[in-house]
């Protein structure tokens, strides 16, 4: 079991579960200053997850 992969797995999950959020969010969105701050959070730690996620999944290699 590759630990570094199954991190990465987790980190993209988390990422793709931070932006879908952020959807909805922007979607319901009113316009008040609390909308704007918690979209902006999430919409940037989503994009953060998902990137490094993929990132490690992509540059670890496999070892059998």
């Amino acid at each position: 079991m590759n630990l570094k992969r199954t991190f990465g797995f987790v980190l993209t999950i988390l990422g793709i579960v931070g932006l879908i959020y952020a959807a909805v969010l922007f979607s319901g969105t009113q316009g008040s200053e609390t909308d704007i701050k918690g979209l902006i959070i999430y919409g940037v730690l989503g994009v953060l997850f998902f990137i490094s996620g993929i990132g490690l999944v992509k540059n670890t290699k496999d070892e059998a």
